[in-house]
C-alpha cells in the first residue's frame, strides 16, 4: 500500500458514503493495519459481529497471553470474552478517535454486539448494551442492537440513555420503519431528560447481499423467464427504498423539532455487502448504493477489491424509486412472497450469530481448560 488515499475508495468517500470495514483483531490492532487502512484505504469506521470475533480468536495466538492472566484471576468463559472483545473495541476506538474528532461525531465509529442469545430479550438487551457502553467507555462506540421485535423496545430505552446504537439484521422496508420510529422516541425520550442530543448517533444497518442469495434462489425455482429476469435485482431495489424511507423519515415535521434541537438522522448503513453470487460483480453492493449520507461496511475483499476497480455509480440509487418499486412488483408476479423471504433471512441471521458465538464459547472454554491443566 503507498501512503496516499486509493482514489476509487476516496471518490466514494467524497460522493457521501462513509466507508467502514467489517473486520476487527487483535493482530489488525498490533500491526498498524487497521490505522494504515484509515490512511490509505479511506476507512472511517468499524463494525464487528460474534462471527469476526470467533474467527479473530480461533487463529494464532495474539490472545494468549491475556486469557492466562484472565485465567489466573479465575474468571469464566463470558468474562474472558467480554474482556478480549471490549479490549479490541476500545483499542480500536482510540484508533479512530482523530476520525470522529474531525467528523463531528459522525464517522470514527466502533460498533460492538450484544449477546446474540439476547435477541428476543429486552431487559437483557438493555441491561447488556448499558454494561458494553459503560465498559468501553469511549464515545465513538456504537452498541449492535438487532432489529427483532424485542429488539425495538431496547432500541428506545437505550438512545434515551444517551448510548449510541447500531441497529443491525434488518431486511424489510417495514422493520426499517420500526427501527427509525424506535430511534426517534428514543431521541424524543433523551431530549425529555435534557441529554445532549447531538452526542446521540445511530445507524440502520440493513443487509444487502443476503436478501439476492434468498430471493434467486426461489426465482430459480420458478425457472420462469420472467423469473430469471429478476435475478441480481431484489437486494438492490430494496435498498433503494430503505434509503427513500430515510429521506422521508428524517425530513418530516415529527423530526424537525428534534433535529433543530441537535439531533442527528439514523443513517442508513449497508451490511452484507461482500458479493455471495459469484456470477455478480464484486463491487455490486458498493457500486450501485452510492447516496449521501450513507455508510457501507465491507468485509476487506470486497474493500481492496474496489480499490482496484471498483466505480462509483452516483445515480445508482437517488432517482431509482420508481424502477425499486417496479422490481417488488414484479416479484410479487412471480411468486415470491417476500414478507416471508425477510422472516427468514431475520431467523437465519439471528440462528447464525447464535452459532457463531457458542463457538467461540466452547473454543474459549477449550483455551481455559488447557491453560488451568
Amino acid at each position: 500500500m503507498s501512503g496516499q488515499q486509493n482514489a476509487n475508495l476516496k471518490a466514494l468517500s467524497e460522493a457521501g458514503v462513509s466507508v467502514w470495514l467489517d473486520d476487527l483483531s487483535r493482530d489488525r490492532l498490533r500491526t498498524g493495519n487497521l490505522a494504515e487502512l484509515i490512511a490509505t484505504r479511506s476507512v472511517v469506521g468499524v463494525t464487528t459481529n460474534p462471527t469476526i470475533f470467533q474467527g479473530a480468536l480461533s487463529k494464532g495466538e495474539a490472545y494468549e497471553a491475556q486469557i492466562s492472566e484472565i485465567v489466573a484471576r479465575g474468571a469464566d468463559v463470558e468474562a474472558v470474552i467480554t474482556a478480549l472483545t471490549t479490549d479490541d473495541v476500545r483499542a480500536a476506538c482510540d484508533v479512530f478517535a482523530p476520525v470522529y474528532e474531525r467528523s463531528g461525531g459522525v464517522d470514527g465509529r466502533v460498533s460492538i454486539e450484544v449477546d446474540p442469545r439476547l435477541a428476543h430479550d429486552t431487559e437483557g438487551t438493555v441491561a447488556q448494551a448499558l454494561e458494553l457502553w459503560k465498559i468501553v467507555d469511549r464515545p465513538n462506540l456504537l452498541v449492535k442492537i438487532p432489529a427483532t421485535k424485542a429488539g425495538l423496545p431496547a432500541i428506545t430505552r437505550v438512545i434515551a440513555e444517551g448510548v449510541s446504537v447500531n441497529v443491525t439484521l434488518i431486511f424489510s422496508i417495514e422493520r426499517h420503519s420500526a427501527v427509525i420510529d424506535a430511534y426517534i422516541a428514543g431521541v424524543q425520550a433523551a431530549a425529555a431528560a435534557g441529554r445532549d442530543l447531538s452526542k446521540i448517533h445511530s445507524v440502520a444497518s440493513f443487509f444487502i447481499s443476503r436478501v439476492d442469495s434468498e430471493v434467486d434462489e426461489r426465482l430459480g425455482k420458478v425457472g420462469t423467464d420472467a423469473a430469471k429476469a429478476l435475478l441480481g435485482k431484489a437486494a438492490l431495489a430494496n435498498g433503494v427504498l430503505a434509503y427513500e424511507l430515510y429521506q422521508q423519515k428524517f425530513s418530516s415535521d415529527e423530526f424537525a423539532e428534534l433535529k433543530a434541537a441537535g439531533a442527528n438522522p439514523q443513517r442508513a448503513l449497508w451490511a452484507s455487502t461482500g458479493t455471495k453470487n459469484p456470477n455478480y460483480p464484486d463491487t455490486l453492493y458498493v457500486s450501485d448504493l452510492v447516496a449521501p449520507n450513507t455508510v457501507n461496511t465491507m468485509p476487506e475483499k470486497t474493500l481492496e477489491a474496489f480499490a482496484d476497480h471498483g466505480e462509483v455509480r452516483l445515480h445508482s440509487v437517488v432517482g431509482k424509486v420508481q424502477n425499486a418499486h417496479d422490481v417488488f412488483d414484479q416479484l410479487a408476479e412471480a411468486g415470491v412472497d417476500m414478507d416471508d423471504v425477510f422472516e427468514v433471512l431475520e431467523t437465519q441471521g439471528v440462528e447464525k450469530f447464535i452459532a457463531s458465538w457458542q463457538e467461540l464459547l466452547d473454543a474459549t472454554a477449550e483455551k481455559l481448560n488447557g491453560l488451568r491443566g
